[in-house]
């Protein structure tokens, strides 16, 4: 028994500092032991369900290995297509920056980690959705609501981890390349290496290379910027019985280019967009183990990250360096099987438009009983060199009376610093002036959850039902205002009310043997404070729809995949009037749908896939706004609602030893 705990205390140390999520349940990608059971031969399976609602503490979307095989998953922001939760947009019609929304708000709202250490933040906030290979990735947590506070502050409407491929994992060595219509293409390589029974390494790449035009629409701009990007990963580990090690660095470049194209245009200066990004980024994560039988370790967790870019926009000019640094120090330990605790020490510091740094503490306490009851409380204070000292409490509970039915309520306080510029640059493909005002205030809000999962017997199958209702109130905003004039995007502090209700139901069930649908249902309302009045967000969606089926007959050779999302109409920003008294743009947009498809086959060391994106072809006609005059005073391509492109197909094939 005592050599059990000594091995079940490893594991949980690792997977508190070396993994998973920054809550203190365990996900479904984690090895769980229960009582009685010993350690033998780990064997991880890959399964294409990402709906386990009835398991850990906070109501988290869990995107596996098998998930990310459902499309062809070129980028972090391609690997949410599946997702019911997680909205991905492009920012604008120019660049091709992209940008998530959970909960009805926009992902900058959203802590973004990577191995369980915040990341992607300031400048690097409006390209990082193409910073992160799919084929790097082995799992996404999508956690909605208020989230721990080991994490730090952040966290308003919910986190994102990215797990990476693992060095101490069986040894594999991959290969992914892809080709689609448009002319991109791309190449990932990655391996593992046992270097000795404690150390272990990995390295991972990635390119990728779109340098053709299209101009579908024929208005004299690219639809998608020309793309070459490559990055590169080292990963080491280090496991003993009292000690692990986890360290890695990553190097980044991309370079966009966008803009009219030169044969459609009649002057000899055309509105070009030009934009190079450099980014490195370096970890290391330190488990001491004290006690095993009562789970008492500490953790080290260092991080930095240095980011460039140098931008240009028609005839505006953004160039920015930024340099962060993060360290946390945490002690954990279970006093006995009902109680635990958690506290530490964290240091965030941001060099660039505005140096900040950031210390903090932190305690949060855990009470369990069993699997039927979870109550968790946190609360953490920081102190801003710019805004002063803060409080953030935190609280989960999970009540599972049964097999069958699973209650979740979570109710927490988030903050943020605006960088502006560093993470709305992409708004400057517009003639709009920009009006950013002195003495922004932090932004600070409360996040309120209730979830209900259901797991139903029926016949051999289990009907997996799950309802949400999430609410999000301010009390201080950065309000982006593209209402108050035409021409000019105004950056001020919320003057009045701010808020977001959203719901969402969903059910799963496999209907036969192999085959298995998704259906799920989203309804949004979100509304800000615009010159005194309060109006609902413009460019969000008011609805979101998806089905999703997967078949994966017989022994499992064929896997045939297909998703329906259907999007709902939504409020555009009050438009400028025309010489003739016209409108410049509706004042709304209507709903539209979205098919993907995709076939896979399974050989022994590979797979081949072919699927398609958009295939109803739907897009946005007319999304930049006066394209035929890019240096006049209406030109405007920040009027995003929908896709860019229509459809698009594409093949690849997946290498993959295991165990060479």
């Amino acid at each position: 028994m005592k050599n059990k705990r000594h091995y079940t205390g490893l594991i949980a140390t690792f997977v508190a500092t070396c993994g998973v999520y920054g809550q203190s349940a365990i996900n479904t990608d984690t090895l769980q032991m229960l009582e009685g059971e010993h350690l033998q031969e780990v064997h991880v399976m890959a399964h294409g369900h990402q709906h386990a609602k009835t398991r850990g503490l906070a109501n988290t979307d869990f995107i596996g290995s098998g998930d990310l095989l459902r499309a062809a998953c070129c980028n972090l922001g391609e690997s949410f297509t599946t997702n019911p939760s997680v909205d991905v947009n492009y920012a604008d019609a120019a660049t091709g920056a992209q940008q998530i929304k959970l909960l009805g708000l926009s992902g900058t709202y959203v802590q973004m980690l990577t191995e369980n250490i915040p990341n992607y933040r300031g400048a690097a906030a409006p390209y990082s959705l193409g910073y992160i290979p799919g084929p790097w990735m082995q799992s996404i947590q999508v956690s909605k609501g208020a989230s721990s506070v080991k994490n730090g502050y952040e966290s308003i409407t919910g986190q994102i981890n990215v797990e990476f491929k693992k060095p101490q994992a069986t040894p594999f060595a991959d290969a992914n390349l892809y080709y689609n219509t448009k002319g991109k293409v791309e190449a990932n390589l990655g391996a593992n290496l046992k270097l000795s029974n404690r150390w272990s390494t990995a390295l991972l790449g990635h390119y990728e290379l779109l340098d053709k035009a299209h101009d579908e629409n024929n208005d004299g701009f690219v639809d998608m910027p020309k793309v070459r990007q490559g990055s590169l990963m080292s990963r080491w580990a280090y496991m003993s019985g009292g000690y692990i090690f986890q360290a890695a660095i990553k190097g980044l470049k991309e370079h966009r280019e966008g803009g009219q194209i030169g044969h459609h245009t009649n002057t000899s200066h055309p509105y070009t967009i030009d934009i190079t990004n450099e980014r490195y980024e370096a970890f290391t994560k330190n488990a001491f183990i004290i006690d095993p039988e009562h789970g008492s370790n500490i953790a080290l967790i260092l991080s930095g990250s240095l980011h460039h870019q140098d931008a240009l926009y028609g005839h505006k000019q953004y160039n920015t360096d930024q340099r962060n640094g993060y360290a946390s120090l945490m002690f954990e330990t279970d006093f006995d099987e009902h109680n635990s605790i958690s506290t530490g020490i964290s240091l965030n510091h941001d060099r660039f438009d505005i140096d900040e740094t950031t210390p903090g503490i932190y305690a949060q306490y855990t009470y369990k009983i069993g699997e039927q009851f979870t109550l968790m409380g946190g609360l953490r204070w920081d102190h801003s060199n710019i805004y002063g000292g803060f409080i953030t409490p935190r609280m989960h509970l999970k009540y599972s009376p049964n097999d069958i039915l699973t209650l979740r309520g979570s109710i927490g306080k988030g903050y943020r610093t605006n960088h502006v510029m560093a993470e709305y640059n992409y708004l400057l493909a517009s003639s709009r002036q920009i009006i950013i005002d002195n003495d922004l205030d932090q932004e600070e809000a409360w996040n309120y959850g209730l979830s209900a999962a259901l797991s139903i017997p029926i016949g051999e199958r289990k009907l997996e039902l799950n309802a949400e209702y999430y609410y999000t109130t301010f009390q201080h905003q950065l309000l982006v205002d593209m209402d108050s004039n035409p021409h000019a995007i105004h950056f001020t502090n919320l003057v009045g009310d701010s808020y977001s209700h959203t719901w969402q139901v969903e059910a799963t069930y496999p209907l036969f043997e192999g085959f298995t649908m998704t259906a799920t249902y989203r309804h949004n309302n979100v509304k800000s404070t615009y010159g005194g009045v309060l109006r609902e967000k413009p460019l969000t969606n008011r609805y979101k729809g998806l089905i999703t089926a997967q078949y994966k007959p017989g022994l499992g050779k064929w896997q045939f995949d297909a998703t329906l999302q259907l999007n709902g109409g939504g409020r555009m920003p009050d438009a400028y009037t025309t010489t003739n008294g016209q409108s410049a743009w509706e004042s709304s947009y209507k709903g539209y749908e979205q098919l993907n498809a995709q076939i896979t086959r399974f050989f022994r060391h590979w797979s081949i896939y072919a699927g398609g994106e958009n295939i109803t072809g739907r897009r946005q006609q007319n999304p930049i706004i006066a394209a035929s005059d890019p240096w006049g005073q209406d030109f405007d391509a920040t009027m995003v609602w929908g896709p860019m492109h229509g459809a698009i197909y594409y093949i690849g094939i997946r290498l993959n030893w295991i165990k060479i």
